[in-house]
């Protein structure tokens, strides 16, 4: 069963209001002012006191809603569809009524110390919106109550903020079973730079995505709808912490020794093309190669070179 719109009776509770006040009043005048003792007299003052009766029974149907509010209709257990139109209303007063937020919430999941694709544990955080998508499974196909008593207390199953408590609770045991999925499926960065795989680290908008689509096929039983998802945490944990960052810091000196080596090679051939087209000078194969080893260490070197200055000829 899903959600239905409630279709029963109602009426505006501000003429509901009038019409019991009027009741009320005429009730207590009928009681008071029929002072003698004929069965008819008798039959006003019963008559009277129905009404009073009815009348303050007939307080409890009113019901008032917010924008992005709603009520479960119950009659004696049987749902009978959920009330969402905003205003001051009136319902029959023996319809329970289960007031329920509709309004998307914010929920910070604290990180969780999980193992990555390749079997490194890291810390991993999540921060998603969520609302309520289907009342009926919210309140009748996960035990909402249950879990508001144990969180809250046994007044906090009639509020709407021990419901909504209930819900969060649901919504966050499922983020991190989400979570531990999704962050078993990839590797936290790339160990190999000639393969190009999707990664935590990298990869965010992917990941992200199926984050979502990870939570809502759990929270779709409960009625519960994702409206974003994002790591917001993320990081190896303290005990591979420093090997792996001397990992990452020798990744990116060889990745920088590799662009250094490709430029220094460029410009000496650069070099010696400019000497051979311009006829600067002749070298033979030995001086090339010399000249080759001279700019090459000075080019790659960490430190400056320290020039020597030949004062002779190129034949010596």
């Amino acid at each position: 069963m899903k959600e239905i719109e409630f279709n029963g009776f109602k009426v505006s509770g501000f003429v509901m209001l009038f019409v019991i006040l009027i009741v009320i009043a005429a009730s207590v005048t009928s009681f008071f002012f029929t002072i003698g003792s004929s069965g008819f007299d008798v039959f006003v003052k019963v008559l009277a006191v129905v009404a009073l009766v009815c009348a303050f029974i007939g307080f409890c149907g009113f019901i008032m809603l917010e924008p992005n509010e709603a009520r479960a209709m119950v009659f004696f257990g049987k749902y009978v569809g959920t009330f969402t139109q905003t205003g001051y209303f009136w319902v029959n007063p023996f319809l329970a009524a289960k007031k329920v937020s509709l309004r998307a919430r914010n929920l910070d999941v604290e990180p969780i110390k999980v193992n990555d694709k390749i079997g490194n544990p890291i810390l991993i955080g999540l921060v998603l919106v969520w609302k309520l998508k289907d009342t009926y499974k919210a309140l009748f196909e996960i035990d909402s109550q249950t879990m508001a008593m144990g969180t809250q207390g046994q007044a906090a199953v009639v509020t709407v903020a021990g419901r909504m408590g209930a819900f969060e609770n649901f919504v966050k045991i499922q983020s991190d079973a989400a979570l531990r999925q999704v962050a078993g499926m990839f590797a936290y960065d790339d160990s190999d730079v000639n393969t190009r795989e999707i990664t935590l680290r990298s990869d965010g908008e992917e990941v992200n995505e199926l984050l979502v689509q990870k939570l809502n096929e759990r929270l779709a039983m409960a009625g519960m709808e994702v409206i974003e998802a994002r790591i917001n945490y993320l990081a190896y944990a303290p005990e591979i912490a420093a090997v792996m960052l001397r990992r990452q810091q020798a990744s990116a000196i060889i990745t920088a020794r590799e662009k250094i080596v490709e430029g220094a090679v460029s410009m000496v051939k650069m070099a010696l093309k400019k000497l051979s087209d311009e006829e600067i000078v002749e070298l033979d194969e030995d001086k090339k190669a010399a000249m080759v080893s001279n700019l090459l260490v000075v080019l790659c070197a960490d430190e400056a070179a320290q020039p020597v200055l030949n004062t002779g000829t190129l034949n010596h």
